[in-house]
């Protein structure tokens, strides 16, 4: 026998983590999933109108989340015991009233409540019994209602669907092929054509597959790369390119060359495409910029799915004293509620101990899912706030005066753990006077100063980088070492290797390429 310790973690527990880590549209697909599979959790929106407040609902707290400057925030009333549902009466909506009522609405309209729509036919309480004369619980409880097909009616089904690569291509396939075979070829070449446009198989690949000539294959695969958006079903950039100036008439022998030695375009050496196209500076800067004009993915049109827009999680905002007011931002989080009055009921109805045990656990689920949305948001206002206070030059001042900043720094003013703050700045965006930031982005390493003053952050060092080559002229352009001295002489300590990283990530060419292609726009 052996007596140890260990640490074991429930699942509710392991929820609470897992909720922090989520971004808010992972969050919400939770959600959904909680929702259908909890019978006693209900959504706010799908509350009726004039419905008391649920008990444990989260909404009232997210709604009251607002910080009164740095570092204090107020919380709402909407925790636990915010209200309940106001039991029904008897004879508050009795049978033989709501009998009297409808009988004389259909004479006032000489006609039959069934012609009416079925958003129409909702009433303040969800727990009406059947009633005659064709109306039914469903008609009065905001459930969807039926035609006479037995569906419920849909505007979503009327609203037109957006058209993918493949759907457009194929369109186009029909009129532009006849022949069944050649509509086979076709189908198998739209197939392998990859969201951006590309062909991902070979024709040898595909001509095997459906033992067909390669020819036809390529005969086929020219009718395709025909069609709309010009340069599908391209097998490289350089044939995509040449499909679109072939269209505009512009492969011109000098094109031709060109487009043959994108390598050399890429490098920036003008020089060298001057002589093997055989043009002088100004058609060679004509050939460049029609080259830019060109899509060089022309299936991304189509895309391969919606786009989901960030949503922020917190907002800052500057405050009339000079402070900031940091928010959580209600609008992204889940309002989800715990019916009580409809647990009570199913409870004591529940004939059997394994009906009254679903129905505990249920309730225990959906209490604990509200208390751990509500501190999530309490979690991530704590850590936006410690953030903004740290960076406090950054919002007022700019990229110039970003602090260095690591996980343990803002753990430690917290009284948080390290692993908690990445968790929580994990897909987390933060909407602030300056843009729309991750909350990543405010941690970044350290870099000394010179003189052994303040240190200098790592991107604050990188905007200096670009501001130091977007200034420089044709005639002096700056090298890494050049850059080196400079940013020394603003008493950044750096070495030249950083440098080359830095503007390696900002996507800058080297020097020498940086100089090649100032001096052929300035001869142009």
């Amino acid at each position: 026998m052996r007596q140890g310790q260990s640490l074991v973690m429930t699942p509710q527990l392991l929820q609470a983590i897992k909720l922090l880590q989520l971004s808010n549209l992972e969050l919400s697909a939770m959600v959904e999933e909680e929702l259908e599979r909890n019978p006693l959790l209900e959504r706010i929106e799908d509350r009726p109108d004039g419905e008391p407040t649920l008990a444990s609902t989260n909404s009232d707290a997210y709604d009251d989340y607002e910080s009164d400057g740095l570092g204090t925030h107020s919380e709402g009333e909407g925790g636990e015991g915010v209200g309940d549902y106001a039991s029904i009466r008897e004879g508050d909506w009795a049978s033989e009233e709501l009998h009297a009522d409808t009988s004389s609405l259909q004479t006032s309209l000489d006609t039959d409540l069934g012609n009416t729509f079925d958003e129409d036919r909702t009433a303040p309480s969800a727990s009406l019994e059947p009633m005659s004369d064709g109306l039914s619980a469903t008609s009065w409880t905001g459930s969807p209602g039926g035609g006479e097909d037995g569906e419920a009616s849909n505007l979503e089904a009327y609203v037109a669907a957006t058209t993918n690569l493949r759907e457009h291509l194929t369109e186009q396939l029909a009129l532009a092929c006849p022949d069944p075979i050649d509509r086979m070829i076709g189908h198998a070449i739209i197939d392998s054509i990859e969201d951006s446009g590309y062909l991902s198989a070979t024709v040898d690949d595909i001509a095997d597959r459906l033992g067909t000539p390669v020819k036809r294959v390529e005969a086929i695969l020219k009718i395709v790369q025909g069609f709309d958006p010009t340069g599908v079903g391209a097998r490289d950039l350089a044939e995509c390119l040449a499909i679109q100036l072939r269209e505009q008439d512009r492969f011109d022998p000098a094109m031709q060359v060109l487009v043959a030695n994108l390598p050399l375009l890429a490098k920036r050496d003008f020089a060298a495409l001057r002589k093997l196209c055989g043009v002088d500076d100004e058609d060679m800067a004509d050939m460049v910029s029609e080259i830019r004009r060109l899509d060089p993915k022309p299936g991304r049109a189509f895309g391969g799915g919606p786009i989901q827009s960030v949503v922020p999680d917190v907002s800052v905002r500057a405050a009339s004293d000079g402070s900031w007011h940091v928010e959580i931002n209600s609008e992204g989080l889940p309002r989800v509620l715990v019916n009580q009055t409809y647990a009570a009921r199913v409870g004591k109805g529940a004939p059997g101990s394994t009906d009254r045990s679903f129905i505990a656990t249920c309730l225990q689920n959906a209490n604990w899912l509200t208390k751990s949305l509500e501190q999530r948001a309490k979690t991530i206002l704590k850590v936006a706030t410690e953030i903004v206070r740290q960076q406090d030059a950054f919002f007022a001042q700019g990229v110039e005066h970003l602090r260095p900043l690591n996980l343990k720094t803002i753990a430690d003013a917290i009284g948080m753990h390290e692993s908690t703050v990445s968790r929580v700045t994990s897909n987390k965006y933060m909407s602030t006077p300056r843009g729309l930031f991750e909350m990543k982005y405010f941690f970044t390493a350290s870099i000394p100063a010179r003189s052994g003053g303040e240190a200098h952050s790592a991107e604050a060092v990188r905007f200096r980088i670009k501001q130091l080559i977007d200034q420089e002229t044709a005639d002096d352009v700056l090298s890494d070492d050049a850059i080196v001295l400079k940013l020394k002489g603003a008493n950044i300590d750096i070495a030249r290797r950083t440098v080359a990283k830095y503007r390696e990530s900002l996507r800058i060419p080297s020097s020498v390429e940086r100089r090649r292609e100032k001096a052929s726009m300035h001869r142009a």
